[in-house]
């Protein structure tokens, strides 16, 4: 749900910061340390980045490119762990910042593109990390804000190849998730309605062509081919081909695993997760317990699968151990459906008492997808006679 109110809320957020990435740049050394800059984010080398964004600061001190992009430096901290709230205040403060100037800039001149794209992209972001924290009417006050801003901006700016990313999220979401999801219609009523073939179409078109939104296309890309299309072999090329130009993103990496799964690809799996887990050992940068659950999680799968079900066991009880320590809340995906397969194991083990156990957990922890019916199904009958 979650994450769904946090694609409705970036419509508005996502179409001006679009528009930003092709308009904002004084000038070509502006553009060299923007570019570097993004790279390093996407590289996660921050404090690179940092400081290519305080050379666009030195460069005009007036103009809010740096400042904003000094804050997508927390926000990617933020995003690859986002249940650590320790950077919160200082992201906030950083939007706050930003809009300050840009305010300063709209008020000498209320057409001023610039100051229309990074307002909007500011309160925007401030929107959501304020879904992340479950905090609803602020997230969605935010989204609110940022809509005279989007028809201002694009009246001023209507064409560029780079806004198809903006666009694109828009139409193919605007009109899938409101069908999917009917609670959630009370918080789009207000939005244009979208058009998801033609979403889809905008962004394989940047993701080709657009100068600064390519990344965040293809990136848009890879999660609606999974999520949504479940167009996986058309989803893999573009998750590898990021993964290529930035080999040390990790939610790129986990792409790139998430579809092998997909795909049934068990053998890339197991190569794909044993090097997350050995980047995690490593202390990479990103590399964290969330993602070192996950690879756990998937090399489980890929040991049950296989009918390898000791190493399927060891997998699952880290996976277990690290999901009882990262859950702050309700029982993750993870969690819930570790136990229900640990369960499936013993029943293959010919364990049933311990199999029973581990199916009634599971029907006492959060619902996720048809675990509590399957573990009803499977408390009835052993997994292993069904």
């Amino acid at each position: 749900m979650r994450i769904k109110l946090l694609t409705i809320i970036s419509f508005p957020i996502l179409l001006i910061y679009s528009n930003a990435l092709a308009q904002w740049l004084p000038d070509s050394s502006a553009d060299y340390h923007t570019r570097r800059g993004v790279d390093f984010i996407y590289g996660m080398q921050f404090d690179s980045a940092r400081s290519e964004f305080q050379k666009l600061i030195k460069i005009n001190p007036s103009h809010p490119s740096g400042y904003f992009f000094i804050a997508m430096v927390e926000w990617w901290k933020i995003l690859i762990d986002p249940d650590d709230k320790s950077s919160d205040g200082r992201f906030y403060s950083l939007l706050a910042n930003v809009i300050s100037i840009c305010d300063k800039r709209l008020e000498a001149n209320p057409n001023d593109v610039t100051g229309l794209f990074f307002k909007g992209g500011a309160i925007g972001f401030r929107g959501r990390l304020r879904v992340h924290r479950e905090q609803w009417l602020h997230a969605a006050n935010d989204g609110r804000l940022a809509i005279p801003i989007v028809h201002q901006a694009y009246k001023l700016e209507p064409d560029n190849i780079d806004v198809l990313l903006g666009m694109g999220i828009y139409n193919y979401y605007r009109d899938v998730i409101p069908n999917e999801y009917p609670i959630i219609k009370p918080f789009v009523i207000l939005f244009p309605p979208g058009d998801k073939m033609l979403g889809i179409q905008q962004l394989k078109q940047a993701a080709d062509q657009a100068k600064y939104a390519n990344i965040e296309a293809t990136y848009f890309l890879i999660q609606l081919l999974l999520n949504y299309e479940k167009q996986y072999s058309q989803a893999l090329p573009l998750a590898l081909k990021i993964f290529k130009k930035y080999p040390n993103n990790p939610i790129f990496h986990r792409y790139v695993g998430r579809l092998h799964v997909a795909l049934g690809r068990w053998e890339d799996v197991q190569k794909v997760f044993s090097e997350i887990i050995n980047r995690n050992s490593n202390y990479q940068n990103g590399y964290n317990h969330i993602v070192l659950r996950e690879a756990y999680y998937y090399l489980g799968l890929n040991y049950f699968n296989t009918s390898m079900l000791d190493e399927a066991l060891k997998n699952f009880y880290k996976c277990d151990e690290l999901s009882r320590s990262l859950d702050m809340g309700d029982q993750s995906g993870f969690m819930v459906l570790t136990n229900l397969k640990i369960g499936m194991i013993y029943d293959l083990q010919s364990k049933r008492d311990l199999a029973i156990k581990q199916y009634n957990k599971v029907l006492n922890m959060t619902a996720y997808q048809n675990s509590r019916e399957q573990a009803r199904q499977f408390i009835k009958k052993s997994y292993g006679q069904l």
